[in-house]
Protein backbone atom coordinates (compact mmCIF):
# COMPACT_ATOMS: atom_id res chain seq x y z
CA UNK A 1 0.00 0.00 0.00
CA UNK A 2 0.82 3.78 -0.71
CA UNK A 3 1.47 5.47 2.57
CA UNK A 4 -0.90 8.32 3.41
CA UNK A 5 0.85 11.33 5.17
CA UNK A 6 -0.89 13.30 7.64
CA UNK A 7 1.01 16.62 6.36
CA UNK A 8 2.13 17.96 3.26
CA UNK A 9 5.86 18.10 4.64
CA UNK A 10 5.49 14.48 5.15
CA UNK A 11 4.72 13.33 1.75
CA UNK A 12 6.76 10.77 0.90
CA UNK A 13 9.59 10.64 -1.94
CA UNK A 14 10.65 7.33 -3.54
CA UNK A 15 13.49 5.21 -2.82
CA UNK A 16 15.19 5.54 -5.91
CA UNK A 17 19.13 6.51 -5.66
CA UNK A 18 20.04 9.79 -6.91
CA UNK A 19 22.99 11.61 -7.67
CA UNK A 20 24.64 14.06 -5.01
CA UNK A 21 21.90 17.15 -5.17
CA UNK A 22 22.34 20.85 -3.93
CA UNK A 23 20.46 22.90 -1.88
CA UNK A 24 18.20 24.51 -4.39
CA UNK A 25 17.31 20.47 -5.72
CA UNK A 26 15.49 20.05 -2.15
CA UNK A 27 13.22 23.35 -2.39
CA UNK A 28 9.42 22.73 -2.83
CA UNK A 29 8.89 23.37 -6.33
CA UNK A 30 5.13 23.51 -5.75
CA UNK A 31 2.64 23.49 -2.91
CA UNK A 32 -0.54 21.10 -1.92
CA UNK A 33 -3.63 23.26 -0.50
CA UNK A 34 -6.42 21.47 0.63
CA UNK A 35 -9.77 22.54 -0.53
CA UNK A 36 -12.52 23.20 2.19
CA UNK A 37 -14.85 20.75 1.66
CA UNK A 38 -15.28 16.42 1.05
CA UNK A 39 -12.29 15.83 -1.09
CA UNK A 40 -9.99 17.55 -2.97
CA UNK A 41 -6.93 19.58 -3.08
CA UNK A 42 -5.45 22.48 -5.61
CA UNK A 43 -1.47 21.31 -6.89
CA UNK A 44 0.33 25.00 -6.67
CA UNK A 45 3.45 26.30 -8.65
CA UNK A 46 3.74 23.41 -11.08
CA UNK A 47 4.19 23.60 -14.60
CA UNK A 48 3.88 20.75 -16.75
CA UNK A 49 5.41 22.11 -19.32
CA UNK A 50 8.95 21.52 -17.60
CA UNK A 51 10.26 17.65 -16.50
CA UNK A 52 8.03 16.24 -12.98
CA UNK A 53 10.73 14.69 -10.48
CA UNK A 54 10.11 11.10 -9.30
CA UNK A 55 9.84 12.64 -5.80
CA UNK A 56 7.24 15.48 -7.28
CA UNK A 57 5.27 12.58 -8.75
CA UNK A 58 5.53 10.87 -5.04
CA UNK A 59 3.44 13.98 -3.80
CA UNK A 60 1.26 14.48 -6.07
CA UNK A 61 0.46 10.63 -5.97
CA UNK A 62 0.47 10.34 -2.55
CA UNK A 63 -1.89 13.64 -2.12
CA UNK A 64 -3.87 12.30 -5.23
CA UNK A 65 -4.69 9.12 -3.13
CA UNK A 66 -5.15 11.19 0.35
CA UNK A 67 -7.68 13.87 -1.22
CA UNK A 68 -9.50 11.77 -3.43
CA UNK A 69 -8.39 14.71 -6.46
CA UNK A 70 -6.09 17.25 -7.24
CA UNK A 71 -6.33 20.05 -9.61
CA UNK A 72 -3.41 21.62 -11.50
CA UNK A 73 -3.97 24.84 -12.47
CA UNK A 74 -3.03 26.71 -15.82
CA UNK A 75 -1.40 23.99 -17.52
CA UNK A 76 -0.99 25.10 -21.00
CA UNK A 77 0.31 21.60 -22.56
CA UNK A 78 0.05 20.24 -25.65
CA UNK A 79 -1.89 16.68 -26.07
CA UNK A 80 1.67 14.57 -26.28
CA UNK A 81 2.11 16.31 -22.88
CA UNK A 82 -1.33 15.22 -21.46
CA UNK A 83 -0.15 11.55 -22.35
CA UNK A 84 3.24 11.37 -21.30
CA UNK A 85 2.51 12.87 -17.86
CA UNK A 86 -0.30 10.22 -17.29
CA UNK A 87 1.30 7.47 -18.74
CA UNK A 88 3.73 8.34 -15.32
CA UNK A 89 0.75 7.08 -12.76
CA UNK A 90 0.42 3.89 -14.75
CA UNK A 91 -0.41 2.44 -18.50
CA UNK A 92 -3.41 3.89 -20.16
CA UNK A 93 -6.96 3.22 -21.43
CA UNK A 94 -8.40 3.28 -24.64
CA UNK A 95 -12.18 4.34 -24.57
CA UNK A 96 -14.30 2.23 -26.84
CA UNK A 97 -15.69 4.94 -28.55
CA UNK A 98 -13.20 5.50 -31.24
CA UNK A 99 -14.93 8.09 -33.27
CA UNK A 100 -13.72 10.12 -30.49
CA UNK A 101 -10.28 9.97 -29.96
CA UNK A 102 -8.06 12.94 -30.81
CA UNK A 103 -6.40 12.69 -33.96
CA UNK A 104 -3.22 11.24 -33.29
CA UNK A 105 -3.72 10.31 -29.61
CA UNK A 106 -6.11 7.27 -29.19
CA UNK A 107 -5.58 7.35 -25.19
CA UNK A 108 -7.19 11.09 -25.28
CA UNK A 109 -11.07 10.88 -25.26
CA UNK A 110 -12.82 14.24 -26.31
CA UNK A 111 -15.68 15.53 -24.03
CA UNK A 112 -17.36 17.85 -25.77
CA UNK A 113 -20.92 19.66 -26.54
CA UNK A 114 -19.60 20.83 -29.67
CA UNK A 115 -21.55 20.32 -33.00
CA UNK A 116 -19.68 20.50 -36.65
CA UNK A 117 -21.22 19.63 -39.45
CA UNK A 118 -24.37 18.36 -38.13
CA UNK A 119 -21.66 15.73 -36.22
CA UNK A 120 -20.28 16.21 -32.48
CA UNK A 121 -16.46 16.44 -31.99
CA UNK A 122 -16.76 14.36 -28.79
CA UNK A 123 -18.61 12.54 -25.65
CA UNK A 124 -21.38 15.27 -25.44
CA UNK A 125 -23.05 13.16 -22.22
CA UNK A 126 -19.54 11.88 -20.82
CA UNK A 127 -20.98 12.87 -17.19
CA UNK A 128 -24.44 12.64 -17.66
CA UNK A 129 -25.39 10.56 -14.47
CA UNK A 130 -23.32 9.81 -11.39
CA UNK A 131 -20.83 7.20 -12.04
CA UNK A 132 -16.62 5.76 -11.71
CA UNK A 133 -15.12 5.89 -15.02
CA UNK A 134 -14.38 2.67 -16.71
CA UNK A 135 -15.78 0.67 -13.81
CA UNK A 136 -16.99 -1.80 -16.35
CA UNK A 137 -13.53 -3.18 -17.10
CA UNK A 138 -11.61 -5.94 -15.36
CA UNK A 139 -9.30 -3.43 -14.29
CA UNK A 140 -10.98 0.01 -13.89
CA UNK A 141 -9.55 2.88 -14.25
CA UNK A 142 -7.17 4.21 -10.85
CA UNK A 143 -7.54 7.99 -12.47
CA UNK A 144 -8.86 10.15 -14.73
CA UNK A 145 -6.96 13.07 -16.03
CA UNK A 146 -9.47 15.90 -17.80
CA UNK A 147 -7.68 18.74 -19.04
CA UNK A 148 -9.69 21.68 -19.78
CA UNK A 149 -9.52 23.27 -23.70
CA UNK A 150 -12.78 25.54 -23.90
CA UNK A 151 -14.81 26.39 -21.55
CA UNK A 152 -18.53 28.65 -20.95
CA UNK A 153 -18.81 30.89 -19.12
CA UNK A 154 -21.83 28.41 -17.23
CA UNK A 155 -23.20 25.34 -16.52
CA UNK A 156 -20.13 23.73 -17.74
CA UNK A 157 -18.80 22.63 -13.42
CA UNK A 158 -18.49 18.73 -12.70
CA UNK A 159 -19.40 17.79 -9.18
CA UNK A 160 -17.36 14.53 -7.46
CA UNK A 161 -18.41 12.78 -4.61
CA UNK A 162 -16.29 11.16 -1.58
CA UNK A 163 -16.75 7.12 -1.56
CA UNK A 164 -14.59 6.62 1.67
CA UNK A 165 -17.20 9.14 3.49
CA UNK A 166 -20.29 7.38 1.76
CA UNK A 167 -19.15 4.08 3.28
CA UNK A 168 -17.91 5.08 6.19
CA UNK A 169 -21.27 7.12 6.90
CA UNK A 170 -23.37 3.97 6.05
CA UNK A 171 -25.99 2.52 8.74
CA UNK A 172 -24.18 -1.04 10.33
CA UNK A 173 -27.38 -3.03 9.13
CA UNK A 174 -26.45 -1.81 5.78
CA UNK A 175 -22.52 -2.42 6.10
CA UNK A 176 -23.61 -5.66 7.48
CA UNK A 177 -25.98 -6.34 4.38
CA UNK A 178 -23.37 -5.39 1.88
CA UNK A 179 -20.72 -7.62 2.95
CA UNK A 180 -19.28 -10.13 0.69
CA UNK A 181 -21.90 -8.73 -2.35
CA UNK A 182 -21.07 -8.28 -6.01
CA UNK A 183 -22.32 -5.95 -8.43
CA UNK A 184 -22.65 -6.00 -11.69
CA UNK A 185 -21.02 -3.17 -14.17
CA UNK A 186 -21.90 -2.86 -17.87
CA UNK A 187 -21.30 -0.57 -20.26
CA UNK A 188 -24.20 -1.44 -22.54
CA UNK A 189 -26.37 -1.13 -19.58
CA UNK A 190 -25.36 2.75 -19.19
CA UNK A 191 -24.98 3.28 -23.05
CA UNK A 192 -28.52 2.09 -23.98
CA UNK A 193 -29.89 3.85 -21.14
CA UNK A 194 -28.31 7.25 -22.15
CA UNK A 195 -28.98 6.46 -25.52
CA UNK A 196 -32.62 7.50 -24.83
CA UNK A 197 -31.93 10.83 -23.40
CA UNK A 198 -28.89 11.75 -26.41
CA UNK A 199 -29.84 12.03 -29.82
CA UNK A 200 -25.90 11.64 -30.34
CA UNK A 201 -25.54 7.98 -29.38
CA UNK A 202 -25.34 5.87 -32.22
CA UNK A 203 -26.05 2.05 -31.87
CA UNK A 204 -22.91 0.14 -30.63
CA UNK A 205 -21.40 -2.11 -33.54
CA UNK A 206 -20.84 -5.86 -32.47
CA UNK A 207 -17.41 -5.30 -32.03
CA UNK A 208 -17.50 -3.17 -29.59
CA UNK A 209 -20.33 -4.72 -27.65
CA UNK A 210 -17.70 -7.57 -27.57
CA UNK A 211 -15.22 -5.48 -26.74
CA UNK A 212 -16.84 -4.45 -23.29
CA UNK A 213 -18.25 -7.18 -21.63
CA UNK A 214 -20.43 -7.50 -18.20
CA UNK A 215 -17.57 -8.03 -15.24
CA UNK A 216 -18.88 -7.99 -11.31
CA UNK A 217 -16.96 -5.88 -9.10
CA UNK A 218 -17.21 -6.24 -4.96
CA UNK A 219 -19.67 -3.15 -3.94
CA UNK A 220 -16.85 -1.94 -1.32
CA UNK A 221 -13.90 -2.64 -2.30
CA UNK A 222 -10.84 -2.10 -0.38
CA UNK A 223 -8.12 0.91 -1.47
CA UNK A 224 -5.19 -1.00 -2.80
CA UNK A 225 -2.77 2.63 -1.84
CA UNK A 226 -4.56 3.36 1.27
CA UNK A 227 -5.91 0.32 2.54
CA UNK A 228 -9.83 2.08 2.93
CA UNK A 229 -12.70 0.86 2.20
CA UNK A 230 -15.31 2.31 -0.30
CA UNK A 231 -18.21 1.79 -2.21
CA UNK A 232 -17.51 0.66 -5.30
CA UNK A 233 -21.10 1.26 -7.14
CA UNK A 234 -22.49 4.21 -9.45
CA UNK A 235 -25.61 5.08 -10.66
CA UNK A 236 -23.95 4.71 -14.29
CA UNK A 237 -22.75 1.75 -14.57
CA UNK A 238 -24.15 -0.60 -11.77
CA UNK A 239 -27.17 -2.42 -13.26
CA UNK A 240 -27.69 -5.13 -10.07
CA UNK A 241 -25.98 -6.79 -7.01
CA UNK A 242 -26.06 -10.40 -7.46
CA UNK A 243 -27.79 -12.14 -5.39
CA UNK A 244 -30.60 -10.24 -4.75
CA UNK A 245 -34.18 -9.83 -5.89
CA UNK A 246 -34.38 -7.50 -8.95
CA UNK A 247 -36.71 -5.36 -6.50
CA UNK A 248 -34.15 -5.32 -3.41
CA UNK A 249 -31.02 -4.77 -5.62
CA UNK A 250 -32.93 -1.72 -7.14
CA UNK A 251 -34.23 -0.21 -4.05
CA UNK A 252 -30.67 -0.77 -1.92
CA UNK A 253 -28.70 0.64 -5.17
CA UNK A 254 -30.78 3.68 -5.33
CA UNK A 255 -30.75 4.40 -1.31
CA UNK A 256 -26.59 3.50 -1.72
CA UNK A 257 -26.70 6.67 -4.41
CA UNK A 258 -29.08 9.02 -2.79
CA UNK A 259 -26.60 8.76 0.62
CA UNK A 260 -23.28 9.00 -1.69
CA UNK A 261 -24.42 12.11 -2.86
CA UNK A 262 -25.75 14.24 -0.01
CA UNK A 263 -24.67 18.13 -0.37
CA UNK A 264 -22.02 17.18 2.88
CA UNK A 265 -20.40 14.55 0.77
CA UNK A 266 -19.71 16.74 -2.68
CA UNK A 267 -17.61 18.75 -4.16
CA UNK A 268 -18.23 20.96 -7.04
CA UNK A 269 -15.94 21.90 -9.13
CA UNK A 270 -15.62 25.01 -11.07
CA UNK A 271 -13.24 24.90 -14.02
CA UNK A 272 -10.65 27.78 -14.76
CA UNK A 273 -8.85 28.21 -17.84
CA UNK A 274 -6.09 25.36 -18.96
CA UNK A 275 -7.12 23.65 -15.63
CA UNK A 276 -6.36 19.75 -15.08
CA UNK A 277 -8.39 17.73 -12.37
CA UNK A 278 -7.21 14.18 -11.68
CA UNK A 279 -9.38 12.18 -9.85
CA UNK A 280 -9.12 9.13 -8.09
CA UNK A 281 -11.92 6.43 -9.44
CA UNK A 282 -11.39 3.95 -7.24
CA UNK A 283 -12.82 6.38 -4.16
CA UNK A 284 -14.89 9.27 -6.01
CA UNK A 285 -18.24 9.30 -8.38
CA UNK A 286 -18.29 11.93 -10.41
CA UNK A 287 -21.22 13.87 -12.68
CA UNK A 288 -20.98 16.71 -15.03
CA UNK A 289 -24.83 17.37 -16.47
CA UNK A 290 -25.06 17.84 -20.29
CA UNK A 291 -23.55 21.99 -21.29
CA UNK A 292 -26.11 23.62 -24.05
CA UNK A 293 -25.04 23.55 -27.13
CA UNK A 294 -24.53 27.50 -27.00
CA UNK A 295 -22.44 27.30 -24.14
CA UNK A 296 -19.27 26.01 -26.19
CA UNK A 297 -17.37 23.21 -23.51
CA UNK A 298 -14.41 20.75 -24.39
CA UNK A 299 -12.20 19.04 -22.59
CA UNK A 300 -9.38 16.25 -23.13
CA UNK A 301 -9.43 13.07 -20.96
CA UNK A 302 -7.17 10.15 -20.64
CA UNK A 303 -7.90 7.41 -17.61
CA UNK A 304 -4.76 5.30 -16.34
CA UNK A 305 -5.43 1.90 -15.52
CA UNK A 306 -5.96 0.29 -12.21
CA UNK A 307 -5.70 -2.76 -10.17
CA UNK A 308 -8.77 -5.56 -9.89
CA UNK A 309 -11.15 -4.77 -7.25
CA UNK A 310 -10.71 -6.54 -4.08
Amino acid sequence: MYPIPTSDSAMPSNNVPHAKKSFADFERTFEISPIDGPLGAEIIGLDLNRPVSDDDLARIRAAFVRYGLVVFRDQRIAPQQHVAFSRRFGPLQVHVLNRFHLQGHPEILIVSNVIENGQPIGLVDAGADWHSDLSYMPKPSLGSLLHAQELPPEQGDTSFANMFNAYETLPADVKRTLEGRRAVHSYVYRYRRLQKLSPWRADLTQKQIDDVPEVDHPVVRVHPESGRKALFVSEGFTSHIIGLPADESAALLKFLHEHTIRAENVYRHAWRAHDIVFWDNRSTVHYAPITPQHLRRTLYRTTVEGDVPV
